[in-house]
């Protein structure tokens, strides 16, 4: 009998023990929540400063940083098309301390650009949401022999091969390339770390046109150091309502780009859920998405279920505008 009963208030403890080990693993998650964050986080920009990706960025890491009672950095980390800020947070620890300010560039277009992409867009980040969305401009200098879209057509007709372009991003790269195919053109293509440096040698004359993302575009016009010819979205930007949609000039014509938030694979997901929250209720604020669309973007918010499903889309829309831009993967 005392064996048994020896035997028996082992086993009572074991399972008590158990009880209360499975209580706090289960109770664990909702403290991490509860405490997160509890130290500054990072914000990786995969483009320059200045860029649209980079002045959301900057806006949301402010907001968000007021929110949490946290200092937010920004990292520029630019490079390879988006690829070395990507490859910088899927790297990163997953403790929702380090986030990708991401574009359709680095989710969604990189895919259909390269044969080799060094991440999976989908299975190496966790969405956090959806901030907004913007297009791009061509942009030319005002000594340009062109003063609209279809002078502009048939000026590039007119020379084949003399015009270069320059490119800061996917969204720039396809805008160009989409063009230069449905419309019949040759021109010259010339890679740039982030749109800003492609502006500036155009406006130095090294390049005879680039696409910019609206904000950088209105505000060089603005300065009347150049002019818009034409707009890459089937609508005119609400930053740029005199500049006319390309599409009207060449049939087929559509290309818009996208923002967003994004955290490494495998973040917890309550941590996820705060962030989204948060992520939510900034961009909700009046003042917020004034800021945002005081740079040129319009706002499209999702949260991050609906931003998963987002990006499966993207990557499909944006094969087929690679194909039909006629741009062969590096």
């Amino acid at each position: 009998m005392r064996h048994f009963s020896i035997k028996s208030n082992f086993r009572r403890t074991l399972c008590v023990g158990f009880a209360v080990a499975t209580l706090s693993a289960l109770a664990l998650p909702a403290a991490q929540a509860q405490s997160y964050p509890n130290k500054p986080i990072k914000f990786v920009v995969p483009f320059s400063a200045g860029s649209a990706t980079d002045s959301v960025g900057r806006i949301v890491a402010q907001a968000m940083s007021e929110a949490w009672g946290q200092p937010i950095t920004i990292e520029n980390k630019a490079g390879a098309n988006g690829i070395l800020g990507a490859e910088a947070v899927k790297a990163a620890p997953a403790d929702g301390y380090t986030f990708l300010v991401t574009t359709s560039t680095t989710q969604a277009a990189n895919v259909h650009l390269y044969r080799k992409l060094p991440y999976d867009p989908v299975k190496d980040f966790t969405p956090i949401g959806k901030m907004g969305e913007t297009g791009f401009i061509l942009m030319v200098n005002n000594d340009f022999p062109a003063k609209d879209m279809k002078e502009f057509v048939a000026y590039a007709k007119a020379n084949p091969g003399k015009l270069a372009f320059g490119h800061g991003s996917s969204g720039s790269l396809v805008s160009a390339a989409m063009l230069t195919e449905l419309a019949g053109l040759q021109t010259v293509n010339v890679p740039y770390k982030s749109i800003p440096p492609a502006l500036t040698d155009l406006l130095g004359g090294q390049i005879q046109f680039a696409f910019a993302d609206t904000g950088n575009a209105v505000s060089q016009m603005n300065g009347g150091r150049m002019r818009g010819l034409g707009v890459t979205t089937k609508k005119r930007a609400g930053k740029a309502p005199n500049v006319p949609p390309i599409g009207e000039t060449v049939n087929g014509y559509n290309v818009s780009a996208w923002f967003g938030l994004m955290a490494p694979a495998g973040i917890p997901v309550d941590v996820q859920k705060k962030a989204t929250a948060t992520l939510m209720a900034v961009l909700a604020k009046p003042e917020i998405r004034e800021k945002i669309q005081s740079v040129g973007i319009d706002l499209d918010v999702e949260d991050s279920a609906t931003l998963a499903k987002t990006i499966d889309a993207e990557i499909k829309k944006w094969g087929g505008w690679v194909k039909t831009a006629g741009i062969t993967p590096e």
